[in-house]
């Protein structure tokens, strides 16, 4: 903040020294309030540093160098808002539960209301949530931007056990070590609420291609990103772009899902989710749903069910279940896609049952399909594509074998990608074998001649 000279401190002393000698007084007070080491986190602090600065300012006008040391200190510690952090802390934990965006878009998370006027609130808050500080933006009636930070110096913990994704404390605590950036694409997308059930809510961005036939009806595409069952989320960068690029090639509506994860809804809850959000584009048949798009242009004739990874694993849970019921009139399930799928088997579930709180070890059938679930399988196609530098390659390859052998009456095809490793195809996707990746998803959604 630049600061302001007032004509009295010119006529009696050089304002530069007087400008710096407060600025390096006013930056001292405010690291040793941000990084001073807490001795439990709860007693983390929020300094209002916009109040401070012009509390400075205020006290450079008079030139009371004097009282200056303890009138600075004695604004700072008025203006340490312990409440306001407990109830920031508690609506974090409580709250943001319930809300669609929580994985991925913090910024989306509605104000804090603190005890204060809504005038003086009004305000167009931000937060932003990094390791272990929070940063609070207000932009308020009168224009003025405050900006709040909490920030601490933890206790280094000892870790128990270290997964790809996340590692586990001694204490229990869990650090989950990616966490996805959110991505806004320009148009024909819109972000949509599933279900606003406060324990469990599920969340979806929808894609349009960008020459929509709008006299036709367009296939469906509930995708499932790849995470891991603990990272990533539909709303990335790549993977906005990735379904984006499927909507465009293939020339149908998808709704790709934001679904539970790691460790604030644990396996089995993704399932669960992935299972309401099918259950969400079929409440669109009779053109009367909650998604005004999927009303218009959704030909849930035809419908494909997909994912990359994690992703694929859970469109064979969702197909296998569709095959248990019985949908209604008016809606078909054509085809599973799975791109890179994540199964069990091959050396590499330690992470998985970690995770999932109620399972049934290694052969739980979600980790490792069962024959009666590839058996009855809900659609009548499947595409299985595998990439050679893929650690689960295998886990494709068995898939399909089993799948074949299972007495399933559809159609199974295994489509093998040199040179990719797993779901390279989403974040490097303008080299060649991606975009092969994507011409063979377009192509199986496309294709004239399936049995029906």
């Amino acid at each position: 903040m630049e600061e302001h000279q007032h004509p009295s401190i010119q006529e009696q002393h050089d304002p530069t020294d007087t400008i710096d000698m407060e600025r390096e007084r006013r930056d001292h007070l405010r690291e040793s309030i941000l990084h001073k080491e807490l001795e439990e986190a709860l007693k983390m602090k929020v300094v209002d540093t916009l109040e401070v600065d012009r509390a400075v300012e205020e006290l450079v006008k008079e030139d009371n160098k004097e009282d200056f040391v303890l009138k600075s200190e004695e604004i700072v510690e008025k203006k340490i808002i312990e409440d306001e952090y407990d109830c920031i802390l508690k609506y974090l934990d409580q709250e943001r539960n319930r809300l669609p965006f929580r994985h991925s878009d913090i910024q989306r998370t509605p104000m804090v209301s603190c005890g204060k006027s809504t005038e003086e609130l009004n305000p167009s808050s931000t937060y932003i949530l990094t390791n272990s500080s929070l940063i609070k933006h207000t932009t308020h009636n009168n224009g003025n931007c405050t900006k709040r930070r909490v920030e601490a110096t933890m206790e280094e913990k000892e870790v128990s056990l270290e997964f790809p994704f996340f590692r586990v404390y001694k204490d229990g605590g869990v650090e989950l070590l990616h966490s996805p950036p959110v991505f806004y694409p320009p148009s024909d997308v819109k972000d949509t609420v599933i279900s606003s059930d406060q324990c469990a809510p599920v969340s979806a961005r929808i894609f349009l291609p960008k020459t929509p036939n709008r006299n036709n009806k367009l296939p469906v595409l509930l995708f499932f990103h790849g995470s891991g069952f603990c990272a990533n989320s539909a709303f990335t960068e790549e993977y906005s772009n990735h379904v984006a690029a499927i909507a465009n090639e293939a020339k149908v509506l998808a709704v790709s899902v934001e679904y539970a994860k790691f460790p604030a809804r644990p396996p089995p809850e993704c399932y669960e989710d992935a299972w309401r959000s099918l259950q969400w584009v079929v409440s669109h048949v009779d053109g009367d749903g909650p998604e005004p798009w999927l009303n218009d242009l959704a030909d849930l004739q035809r419908v494909f069910i997909a994912g990359s990874g994690t992703g694929g694993n859970l469109s064979h849970w969702v197909a296998s279940l569709v095959g248990k019921t019985v949908l209604p009139r008016g809606v078909s399930v054509e085809g599973s896609i799975l791109v890179h799928p994540f199964f069990g088997g091959i050396g590499d579930d330690d992470q998985w049952l970690f995770m999932c709180k109620e399972k049934n070890g290694p052969e739980d059938p979600r980790l490792k399909p069962r024959a009666e679930d590839l058996q009855s399988l809900g659609c009548k196609r499947v595409l299985v594509c595998v990439a050679e530098k893929d650690p689960l390659l295998v886990a494709g390859r068995n898939y399909v074998t089993a799948l074949k052998k299972s007495g399933w009456s559809g159609s199974v095809e295994l489509v093998e990608h040199q040179g990719l490793g797993h779901c390279e195809h989403v974040y490097k996707p303008y080299e060649d074998n991606s975009r092969q990746v994507l011409k063979k998803i377009a192509s199986f959604i496309n294709e004239k001649n399936c049995r029906c």
